[in-house]
């Protein structure tokens, strides 16, 4: 687990409402930079999620050892939250780290698996399919 997203995990059990929780996530989501337009096309698209989301990859080095970051937008502020919170999870992990990441277990420990509706839920299993399988592509690339 990193170190972003232990502090994630700190901010919700600071806050005990549910909607100063819901609002955190979307300030996360707001924080996060804008993915560049050119980076918006078919090939960096998920399927399977209710609101227009993309994930642009970025793997350093080769292997297992290699350092995964990604980037990523929406254009449903709930959902940009949850990208932001992917990226805590994930980024700055080595490839085979990100593959061995329990992120519905994260998301549990924050509570979102409880609160969030089917469409987002589905959504967010989306997303962390879509990491999982550029991460296993990334680290079964010949050297």
């Amino acid at each position: 687990m990193t170190e972003d997203f232990q502090n994630i995990v700190d901010t919700f059990e600071f806050l005990e409402d549910w909607e100063d929780r819901y609002r955190h996530v979307i300030e996360l989501g707001k924080a996060m930079p804008a993915l560049d337009q050119v980076l918006r096309v078919p090939a960096t698209k998920v399927d399977g999620c209710a609101s227009q989301v993309w994930i642009v990859a970025e793997v350093d080095g080769q292997g297992g050892g290699a350092t995964f970051r990604f980037r990523g937008d929406s254009d449903a502020l709930i959902v940009r939250g949850l990208i932001a919170i992917l990226g805590a999870l994930y980024n700055g992990q080595t490839l085979d780290a990100v593959l061995k990441t329990d992120a519905q277990g994260a998301f549990a420990r924050l509570g979102l698996d409880r609160h969030l509706s089917a469409q987002r839920s589905n959504g967010l299993r989306a997303m962390i399919a879509r990491i999982h399988d550029i991460a296993q592509a990334a680290v079964e690339q010949p050297s």
